[in-house]
C-alpha cells in the first residue's frame, strides 16, 4: 500500500537514508544522517517526507519560512526517487503532495534551490508550474 509520511521516529528517518543519499552522497553512514535531520528537526523546523510502496520510493527535505518581501513559504530542501524508480510518477507524486501542504499551511509561495547543472531536475521543476524568478548567491566562510 502507497502512503506518504512525515518522518517522526528514528526508524522512519533511517528508512529514507539509502534514498536521501543518493541525493546527498556525503553522508556515508545511517547515523550520521540521523543525527543531522534530528539536528534540523529541531533547530530548523525542517521535517523528512517520504512516499513508501513496498519500501521507500522518494524522499523530501522540507521547511516553513517567513520572509518580509514573499510572506509565507514552503521551501523544499531536498527532494528524489531512488535511482531505479525514476520516471514511475514517485518524485511527482511527493511534489504534489508537498504543494497540498503548503497550501494547507497556508504558504504563499513554494522555493527550493537546484544546482545549476541538475538539468533532468530542472526539468521536472518547469513541468510542474515552478518558474526561475532569482539568482541565488553563496560564499562559503
Amino acid at each position: 500500500m502507497k502512503s506518504i509520511k512525515i518522518a517522526q521516529t528514528n526508524v522512519e528517518i533511517i528508512e529514507c537514508f539509502p534514498v536521501m543519499a543518493e541525493l546527498r552522497p556525503h553522508f556515508k553512514a545511517e547515523n550520521d544522517f540521523l543525527i543531522q535531520v534530528r539536528r534540523q528537526m529541531e533547530n530548523h523546523n525542517f521535517q523528512l517526507v517520504y512516499l513508501k510502496e513496498n519500501g521507500v520510493k522518494a524522499v523530501g527535505g522540507i521547511c516553513m519560512g517567513e520572509w518580509l518581501g514573499g510572506g509565507k513559504y514552503l521551501e523544499i530542501e531536498d527532494l528524489v526517487a531512488a535511482e531505479n524508480e525514476r520516471s514511475k510518477g514517485y518524485g511527482g507524486e511527493l511534489f504534489g503532495w508537498v504543494v497540498n501542504y503548503a497550501k494547507h499551511e497556508n504558504c504563499d509561495q513554494i522555493k527550493l534551490v537546484s544546482h545549476v547543472k541538475r538539468f533532468a531536475a530542472h526539468k521536472f521543476y518547469l513541468t510542474k508550474g515552478m518558474i526561475i524568478e532569482a539568482h541565488y548567491f553563496s560564499m562559503s566562510v
